[in-house]
């Protein structure tokens, strides 16, 4: 393939479900019938304007780069900056003079194969940091697969050249010992081969035939895993393509999985890294990274517009002409400016593309055809440290798909339970839900037709059945004290449940429907995750790599003496070269892979 804030005391589900009723989701007023005179963003003399339509990863960092090129930029954003990268407050968790729990999307993970990301994260400044808010992140030292059934979970070190392992206890290197062996006799041996010639065949395959005949195939059919064993599939196939690439691999294409794969392999051996393979901020995403960031905008003449919601772009005379906004008052507006940056999730920027500018630019129709899924999170507030692994685990024998992390002691300049809620809260366990589709184990439901309430009670069930089975007791009742579900998600339960904060995803054959950053209007452009990129991934890097692709060819459109957007792509090992060279005569006269079986 970065953060803040619930209450109330012990708790039970019930106490957890008036944290999370009170959570509503934020927007804009509804659309209002008056229509303002046409509003132009304000402009300095000689200065450029742009309109970033979107405050998430892509379209702060096309303002970040705008601005630095001496373009007056405004920012126009329906709900908060940051989109499903940001961090929230629980409404009503303060007490005390605390501030409110910290509660997310989704938890946040900025592995070392990202370069983009991480080089502007460098230049937003942050009191005592060198190197701005990148001296934010730090690097757990280990994972987990969390197995059900009493099986003991399987503890990992995450490899990483200068890496300190984690000091096991006794016990828990019985554990581990114990998990490796489980593993080893129920996990065939030439299945396990069979896996590593599948990875050999992606490393040395040839860029044509990645992009043809890999991306047409599942990774679950590249691998064979409706085949192999229950833990071949759960742990190679499925486990480790939720853990890197946060994708299905009954779904996505072995061009997306093997690439990220690969990348993450060479990170592992500190080959063309920035960092560690896996990485957190130190504290609640808005702390640490986004509101320094806002701030830093703000004082490179950044103007923000938060509530106000794109409607429409709108197209005359082989144009963009302005763009059609509701204001916090529920006010239809019309905005200019000389170029338009829009930085929204495809699911929301295709609805704002009308027919004729799409008759203008085939591609922004081939959007359509890309899709989304539900990836959300919830977090659960803890009256005790839970003694999970120091890390992320996942609990890859569950129906709907659960990654996690305890929070707190990856956030050392933060006293938990001083700094928020009512003071019992001590740690906040960070859940993603990967599969909104499968039914659960207490109600026989699936996620969408579970209420809020239910959900909760699915997932710390599910969450136990992985972690608590050996006798253990991780995850306690007593302890938990209240949760948090994304307020993006509303009508469970309902016939019609919707998610504003959906996922790309990468089935096979979607990688040839990604737009291009430039488009075919003379002003208009596009970034977000949905891009061509080559991180073919919804990552935040491949939203900020976008980003620097649509200010290039905005630069490269208007003739720009200003130095272009650095872009630096995965990395690529040099000494595959060669036989990447041979398999590529190969793929042209039709045979496989060198190094492919069958």
């Amino acid at each position: 393939m970065g953060r803040p804030r619930v209450g109330s005391t012990r708790r039970t589900f019930m106490a957890g479900t008036a944290a999370a009723g009170g959570t509503a989701a934020l927007g804009t007023a509804g659309a209002g019938t008056a229509r303002a005179r046409e509003r132009r963003p304000p402009q300095r003399a000689g200065r450029p304007s742009a309109a970033v339509l979107g405050g998430g990863v892509a379209g702060l960092t096309a303002a970040h780069e705008l601005a630095e090129r001496g373009f007056h930029v405004t920012v126009y954003e329906r709900r908060a900056l940051g989109g499903k990268a940001r961090s929230m407050d629980v409404p009503g968790s303060a007490k005390g003079g605390r501030r409110p729990l910290p509660a997310e999307h989704g938890f946040r993970f900025i592995p070392g194969i990202y370069h983009n990301l991480p080089d502007t994260m460098r230049r937003i400044p942050f009191p005592g940091n060198a190197r701005g808010v990148w001296d934010n992140l730090v690097a757990p030292g280990e994972m987990m697969f969390a197995r059900t059934g009493g099986r003991e979970d399987i503890r990992l070190p995450i490899p990483y050249p200068g890496h300190r392992p984690e000091e096991l206890t006794p016990e828990e290197l019985r554990r581990a010992l114990t998990a490796a062996l489980d593993t080893a006799f129920r996990l065939p041996f030439h299945e396990t081969a069979y896996f590593v010639n599948r990875a050999l065949v992606f490393l040395t395959s040839c860029d044509e035939r990645r992009n043809g005949p890999w991306e047409r195939t599942p990774w679950w059919d590249f691998t064979r895993a409706a085949e192999m064993s229950y833990d071949y599939q759960r742990i190679l196939a499925v486990g480790i393509t939720r853990n890197i690439v946060a994708t299905k691999a009954e779904e996505a294409s072995t061009r997306t999985v093997g690439a990220l794969g690969e990348a993450f392999v060479f990170n592992a051996l500190g080959r063309g890294a920035d960092g560690p393979p896996d990485r957190l901020l130190n504290a609640p995403t808005n702390e640490a990274w986004l509101d320094p960031w806002a701030a830093h905008l703000r004082s490179l003449g950044v103007e923000f517009r938060i509530g106000w919601t794109v409607r429409e772009v709108l197209y005359g005379d082989g144009r963009v002409t302005g763009v059609a906004v509701d204001d916090p008052g529920g006010v239809r507006r019309t905005v200019t400016a000389d170029h338009y940056v829009s930085a929204m999730p495809v699911e929301h920027a295709r609805r704002t593309w009308g027919a004729a500018l799409r008759a203008a630019d085939p591609q922004l129709g081939r959007c359509d055809l890309l899709q989304t899924d539900w990836m959300t999170g919830i977090q659960f507030y803890l009256t005790e440290p839970p003694p999970t692994v120091r890390g992320h685990f996942n609990c890859i024998d569950s129906p709907w798909s659960l990654t996690a992390i305890a929070q707190a002691r990856h956030w050392p300049g933060r006293a938990f339970a001083a700094d928020y809620g009512d003071g019992t809260v001590v740690d906040c366990l960070s859940v993603d839900i990967s599969e909104w589709d499968r039914p659960g184990i207490l109600y026989g439901r699936t996620a969408k037709q579970c209420t809020r309430t239910e959900v909760a009670r699915e997932v710390w069930a599910q969450l136990k059945a992985s972690v608590n089975d050996t006798g253990k007791a991780v995850l306690k009742d007593s302890a938990l004290h209240s949760w948090h579900l994304d307020p993006g998600v509303d009508g469970l339960g309902t016939p019609n449940p919707v998610n504003e904060d959906e996922l790309l995803i990468h089935p096979v054959g979607t990688f040839h429907n990604r737009p291009s950053a430039g488009t075919r209007i003379p002003n208009f452009y596009l970034s977000g995750d949905f891009v061509a990129v080559d991180i073919d991934l919804a990552t935040m890097e491949g939203a900020n790599a976008s980003a620097r692709q649509a200010v290039n060819a905005l630069l490269e459109r208007t003739e720009s003496p200003a130095e272009r957007c650095t872009v630096t792509p995965l990395y690529r090992p040099r000494e595959l070269e060669a036989v990447k060279r041979h398999d590529r005569l190969r793929y042209r006269l039709g045979l496989r892979n060198i190094f492919d079986l069958g």
